[in-house]
């Protein structure tokens, strides 16, 4: 009885801290294989335009008392959403397009979303 206990709180565990494993694993949360629809702007001024507002958005949600507050992991994921497109934002100041940090944005923005709808 108490293996099958131990191994059920193991797994409540894992379960608890999925969401969080998986920003370790970025293949994991958006497939490589798939690239943002971002990459396709070829227009620096616009492509930097929607980096800044999932960017934008992302930071009113990370400071929102209602999503810090929130059980849901929009408030992980925006915090995440911040780091990305903040990076893709600094090399498209720099005048570098860093295709791997557009992605992230685009993706974990959407992950973002995903838990706010």
């Amino acid at each position: 009885m108490k293996k099958i206990i131990l191994a059920l709180t193991q797994v409540i565990a894992l379960t608890s801290v999925t969401s969080a494993a998986d920003l370790l694993r970025y293949g994991a949360i958006c497939p490589v294989v798939d690239s943002s629809a971002m990459l396709l702007i070829e227009d620096p001024g616009q492509l930097t335009g929607e980096v800044v507002l999932r960017m934008t958005e992302a930071v009113n949600v990370a400071a929102s008392p209602a999503w810090i507050n929130s059980r849901s992991p929009a408030f992980t994921w925006a915090s995440e959403t911040k780091v990305a497109c903040g990076k893709a934002y600094g090399y498209l100041r720099t005048g570098y397009r860093d295709e791997e940090y557009i992605n992230k944005c685009d993706c974990f923005y959407q992950r973002m979303q995903q838990y706010m709808y």
